[in-house]
């Protein structure tokens, strides 16, 4: 396995962009990473960092072989993986990378459920825009992807996708709250708080406002969904989330928007396109697929 730590090594610098950082990171001396990088392009024949006068870029040679030593670990991490199922081992690692709306209630409660069966699998899970999310999946950097609405997928597999109606958050002593839908309108004689451009909620919403004569003056635009409902709920006013991210939440009632032009949106399951999963990416992208499923069809 040595000569894939060395592999490793490649990975940090290529991520930090930086030999120094990337050995504090790795918890080596920067001058045995650096001697890696030398041993290798020698061995290649060719440089695979640009020297910066701060820092390090890759070079098209570089980011070839990034892919390949890549490829490389997620090929190691799969064969580790079968050799657990093999021995009836239920036990393994999980990377996922998701939208802020499913983390206040969906994935904690669906990463719960799927460790009642299976409690030796852990979760690393990171919550990114829609396009860094991409990324993430791209780049290796997650077995998993789960993602709103999200942008160009080339690359990239579709496991599962669901459809998700826009529902307004407010208090349960809300004027609104008893409501089982309501329009935009009704949320706009209320101070409302928008999520901001990163989050892919926004823009279902812009959609709608543009063509609507009634144009939002928000006291409160976020990144944070959690924020969000927090000022809604002591504003007397109105926030958003996606339907399966809103979730029976404490101190929050979600109701449907029933807007005929309002579009929804698409909560999308990936993985890179060709790659073999870890066992148990693979079985949680089976319990989240039908998780997604479950949803469709409470949503009909």
């Amino acid at each position: 396995m040595q000569h894939l730590r060395f592999l490793h090594y490649i990975d940090a610098v290529a991520r930090s962009g930086s030999i120094r950082a990337a050995a504090e990171k790795l918890h080596v001396a920067s001058s045995a990473v650096n001697r890696r990088v030398q041993d290798l392009e020698e061995e290649l024949g060719t440089p695979i960092f640009e020297r910066l006068p701060r820092g390090v870029r890759l070079t098209a040679a570089g980011e070839l072989f990034l892919g390949y030593a890549r490829r490389r670990k997620a090929d190691l991490d799969q064969v580790r993986s079968q050799i657990e199922d093999l021995g009836g081992v239920r036990r393994g690692h999980v990377t996922l990378a998701a939208s802020q709306a499913l983390a206040p209630a969906f994935l904690p409660k669906a990463i719960h459920e799927f460790q009642t069966s299976r409690p030796g699998i852990a979760f690393d899970v990171k919550v990114h825009d829609r396009e860094r999310a991409v990324d993430a999946v791209t780049d290796f950097e997650a077995d998993l992807g789960l993602i709103f609405n999200p942008p160009d997928l080339r690359g990239l597999a579709v496991l599962a996708q669901a459809r998700q109606r826009t529902c307004a958050m407010v208090a349960p002593d809300h004027p609104l709250a008893k409501r089982s839908s309501v329009r935009l309108k009704d949320c706009l004689a209320y101070p409302i708080a928008l999520p901001d451009s990163s989050l892919s909620g926004r823009s279902v919403l812009e959609d709608l406002f543009e063509q609507s004569s009634a144009q939002p003056h928000p006291p409160l635009v976020s990144n944070s969904y959690e924020m969000m409902r927090g000022f809604a709920r002591e504003a007397g006013g109105v926030s958003f989330q996606i339907e399966i991210g809103a979730g029976p939440s404490a101190g929050a009632v979600a109701i449907p928007i029933d807007e005929r032009r309002l579009p929804t949106g698409r909560l999308v399951l990936v993985a890179l396109r060709d790659r073999v999963l870890p066992m148990a990416a693979a079985a949680f992208a089976e319990f989240i697929t039908e998780k997604l499923r479950e949803s469709n069809q409470n949503g009909e």
